[in-house]
């Protein structure tokens, strides 16, 4: 498992966490995905063997949420 943290533009409303959790969280090989409001970060533990940080990273910005940028641990 990795963790993967992407660095968004400032999220204006809490149902952008849902949007973005809820699809991050049905993806395949993703074990958790949380969304930090106030600092408009994404944390995301995943298997590197089933998905991978552009993925992760494609899927955000796919629902309008640019990434500023992304650090893999």
């Amino acid at each position: 498992m990795k963790t993967a943290k992407f660095q968004l533009e400032p999220l204006t409303c809490p149902s952008c966490i849902k949007k973005i959790e809820g699809k991050l969280n049905k993806m395949d090989g993703v074990k958790e995905a949380k969304v930090l409001f106030n600092s408009s970060k994404v944390k995301v533990t995943f298997d590197t063997e089933v998905a991978t940080p552009e993925a992760l990273q494609e899927t955000i910005e796919n629902l309008g949420y640019p990434v500023l940028s992304n650090k893999v641990a």
